[in-house]
């Protein structure tokens, strides 16, 4: 029909819901018409459990409809959430609907669209039925055209399939369909399109609700399949009726399935905790140079308030992606799954600054809390303390034995060293080369300021061990630095979740260490539960160690912390790929590639999975080619492995010739020759590289042992040989 949209009421200073109706409903004065006339017996309906509709206006072409406003949960969302509802809540929301019902129909009002999409709870359990506004006046015939279906076919009455004549009858039996999805937690009919759904009400007897649910009482089974029968004069005929029955029998279920399961509420428990996502910060200063400032103090507020065990944070990839976008907090909140949203603002003139905070609750957008700080640059660190102990205060978060202490925590009392830090952190996140190398200037200008500051020594591990893993330097060359970085970072604090995190991928990817890394990647993650990529690294070496009943759930719980985050979608879905669900894989990469098109890794992980297990060479000749096209010179190597792989010799030498020339002016690993010379067949080449790989540790040689690879080379002796000095040799025994 339209969208609806929460507005203020200036006359009443009241929220109201307003339903934009789409332009080809707006323009047939037909319908418009028959909306004007429906609407007049709808706004009658003055009932506790009825969301009342105000007024039908136009503004030019637009017309619109004005609706009480109901902030809470639809009753769909409510079951997609948490499945089957218990017997007692379910009847309880059916209870309230009835009373609604029972109105409406008193002065000959019908739905006729009664479904769970219609139903809203709210914030005190209250039921009120929605949407009114297509309902069909009894008792002033010829309003609705004849002929016409209107419904929604899941909850769709026999006699509104065939267009006939509804009563209230027909809401009945919608009633019935939303009780039986309550109940089971699915529909009674499904099909693959909107008509089989709907024929299939007319024509097919469903599954008995106790079938699927044993917990049902007997006759409560009965109700529901009554309440759904084909022929109307065999239903309950009146909501009255039907609510004495559900009533009868609320009294007699035990209270042991009167509530909801103990797995249930624990889901509900987890859900229910308090929530943030802290959004970058606008600049407002003069000369729009405090990006880097702005972002940093929201990063610091985030990594803080992540120390919290009772409050969920969203991650920074997530909350940032909305940055520089005209957002509503709602629409933040739906897509971060968050209760409230941090936003702010920074103006700094000279050694002045002025901050904004404001924390909004997502459900009605009000503020929960504001600030706004003037003060010198000097008393940075007790503004980010103000904010996150008001944000704690305001969500009624209780604070752990430490976590105060850890979220008040200062890694250095140096103010311009925490600046350059935050410069070095800004160059970083945009993950450019010659972004990470200014990075990395701004880290070591941070440590000459204060020697004793942990995190740009974490900072500069970061950046060396991408620059191993990307081949933008000698494996072995980075893995130096990238250690003795985090050897001193750890030195000076061993609290530091990202440190062991960082150790633990070093650990792995180049020192072949699997035990030290796995007690890392479990330090790391203990130290700091909400960072996406310990969870996510730590998934992706379990899928290379053959461990992928472990490796799905930290890669479930990386995309739930992260789930806007394009790297975690990608490596998600490389990893799904990589345990042999590879439509699957294929079908999460490419929707990370609708959410960052221009994302080499993505494109790289996309074009490997169409090397196997059926192989669409074109495809993945194009996304290596487009990673290749971003400077990815890993994925030279994967071109023209494809290349060689589809037939294509020629071209798959013309990528030899291209790396031996670029070998002239940079590292290039041997790994990626090996790969070309795989394809092409010339095995005693490709062993030669293969094997200068294993001598300089590339950081991908572990995920060389799988498709595209052929059964040959698997079994080769010196495949195995070389695999067996490696963490993969225990698997290969």
């Amino acid at each position: 029909m339209g969208r609806v949209y929460k507005a203020l009421d200036k006359e009443i200073e009241e929220n109201v819901a307003l339903k934009l109706l789409n332009p080809e409903i707006a323009a047939d004065e037909k319908t418009i018409k028959r909306f004007h006339n429906e609407l007049k017996f709808a706004r009658k309906i003055s009932h506790r459990n009825v969301c009342r509709m105000y007024d039908l206006r136009r503004e030019e072409d637009a017309h619109y409809i004005i609706m009480e406003y109901v902030p809470g949960e639809d009753l769909k969302s409510l079951i997609r959430r948490a499945g089957a509802l218990p017997v007692g809540k379910s009847i309880s929301i059916a209870e309230q609907a009835l009373e609604g019902l029972i109105e409406a129909h008193r002065i000959g009002v019908v739905h006729r669209d009664l479904k769970p999409q219609n139903i809203m709870i709210d914030e005190e359990d209250n039921v009120k039925i929605m949407d009114f506004g297509i309902a069909r006046s009894l008792k002033a015939r010829g309003i609705t055209e004849t002929g016409m279906i209107i419904g929604t076919p899941d909850y769709m009455s026999p006699e509104q399939v065939e267009a006939k004549e509804v009563d209230q009858r027909s809401d009945i039996y919608s009633l019935g369909v939303i009780l039986y999805e309550m109940l089971t937690g699915q529909v009674p009919f499904v099909g693959e399109t909107a008509l089989s759904i709907a024929l299939k009400h007319k024509t097919e007897i469903p599954q008995e609700p106790i079938e699927l649910n044993p917990q049902l009482p007997s006759d409560l089974s009965q109700v529901i399949l009554k309440c759904m029968d084909k022929k109307r004069e065999k239903r309950h005929q009146s909501a009255d009726e039907l609510l004495l029955e559900l009533r009868k029998i609320k009294k007699a279920i035990p209270e042991a399935i009167k509530a909801f399961p103990k797995e249930i509420l624990e889901k509900e428990e987890k859900e229910e905790k308090n929530s943030i996502a802290v959004l970058s910060f606008m600049d407002l200063s003069p000369q729009r140079d405090q990006e880097y400032f702005c972002d940093g103090l929201a990063e610091e507020l985030i990594n803080a308030l992540s120390h919290i065990q009772d409050l969920r944070v969203a991650a920074r990839s997530s909350s940032f992606s909305y940055k520089g976008k005209d957002i509503d907090v709602r629409e933040v909140g739906k897509k971060l799954n968050v209760q409230t949203v941090l936003e702010g603002s920074v103006r700094k003139a000279g050694n002045r600054l002025r901050i904004t905070a404001q924390l909004i609750n997502v459900a009605d957008g009000y503020h929960l809390w504001s600030e706004k700080y003037d003060r010198d640059m000097e008393d940075i660190f007790a503004i980010q303390d103000e904010i996150s102990l008001a944000i704690v205060e305001k969500l009624k978060v209780k604070l752990l034995k430490g976590e105060k202490t850890r979220l008040i925590k200062r890694h250095t009392e140096n103010k311009e060293a925490f600046n350059l830090y935050l410069k070095g952190r800004y160059f970083w996140n945009r993950r450019h080369e010659g972004d990470m190398l200014r990075a990395i200037e701004f880290y070591k200008q941070a440590l000459e300021k204060d020697p004793q500051y942990a995190l740009p020594y974490v900072g500069i591990a970061d950046v060396f061990n991408v620059f191993g893993v990307w081949a933008f330097m000698p494996p072995k060359e980075a893995c130096s630095k990238a250690k003795e970085a985090l050897e001193r970072a750890i030195a000076i604090d061993d609290t530091i979740g990202e440190a062991y995190t960082s150790m633990a991928f070093f650990n792995f990817l180049h020192e072949w260490d699997w035990p030290t890394a796995e007690k890392n990647y479990k330090k790391g993650i203990e130290l700091n539960p909400n960072n996406a990529y310990a969870h996510a690294w730590y998934a992706v070496a379990l899928v290379a160690i053959k461990r992928p009943d472990q490796a799905i759930p930290e890669a479930n719980k990386a995309l739930e912390l992260e789930p806007l985050s394009p790297i975690i979608n990608a490596l998600q879905g490389v990893i799904i790929g990589r345990m042999g669900q590879v439509d699957k894989g294929r079908e999460r990469l490419n929707k990370t590639l609708e959410m960052e098109p221009n994302l080499p890794m993505a494109h790289l992980w996309l074009g490997m999975l169409y090397l196997f297990p059926e192989p669409d060479y074109k495809k993945a000749i194009t996304h290596f080619q487009k990673a290749a096209d971003f400077r990815m010179i890993f994925a030279l190597g994967y071109l023209g492995w494809a290349y060689a792989l589809s037939g294509k010799k020629d071209e798959a030498l013309k990528i030899l010739d291209r790396l031996d020339k670029l070998s002239e002016k940079k590292y290039v690993s041997p790994l990626l020759r090996a790969m070309i010379y795989f394809g092409l067949d010339k095995l005693d080449e490709a062993f030669e590289h293969l094997e200068k790989s294993y001598q300089v540790r590339d950081y991908f040689f572990l995920f060389i042992n799988d498709p595209p690879l052929t059964s040959e080379v698997l079994s080769d002796p010196r495949f195995l040989a070389l695999m067996k000095k490696t963490v993969l040799g225990e698997k290969l025994k």
